[in-house]
């Protein structure tokens, strides 16, 4: 009988293990996923394909202009369509950490946004939604310039004067 709870039990921690690094595996590839999309996404600016673009874009999409947003595909097609009707990409950007929910449904991804010349000129953060087996559809775009803010002031202890 001791001999039978004991294969149980390692059976039992075999088979948890295995589904446990299953479940990493698939969060790693809805990542790489979500990483191969955002490039490819970027990839329509260099390339100068706002077709594809549009293609990316999830119907209820919201994109920030500063603090207003611009909702929907249509008014997010309408302030983009100038960036790709110049012959030279105004900016560039490739996406730096991605992250994905456990459910594998939603994703964040956010790097850097780069001028004509490669100077770091902003970060970008976009929200990911899964349509499909596969097909990521942005839903949330903002960036934010980069801060060249002094230092913060150390904080001083109440010994200083």
């Amino acid at each position: 009988m001791i001999r039978i709870s004991l294969l149980f039990s390692a059976c039992v921690f075999m088979f948890a293990n295995v589904a446990t690094g299953s479940e990493e595996q698939s969060l790693t590839e809805l990542q790489q996923q979500v990483k191969d999309t955002e490039q490819a996404f970027a990839d329509t600016m260099a390339q100068r394909d706002f077709e594809q673009f549009v293609s990316f874009l999830a119907d209820e999409t919201i994109f920030f202009v500063g603090d207003t947003p611009l909702r929907g595909k249509q008014a997010v097609t309408a302030a983009w369509k100038a960036f790709y009707d110049t012959s030279a990409a105004p900016f560039s950007w490739a996406p730096g950490q991605v992250e994905v929910l456990e459910s594998g449904t939603l994703a964040l991804s956010s790097g850097p946004v780069y001028d004509p010349q490669g100077k770091r000129v902003a970060t970008f953060t976009s929200i990911w939604r899964l349509e499909a087996p596969g097909k990521w559809r942005i839903v949330f775009d903002k960036g934010n310039e980069v801060c060249n803010c002094p230092d913060a002031k150390p904080e001083s202890s109440a010994g200083d004067s």
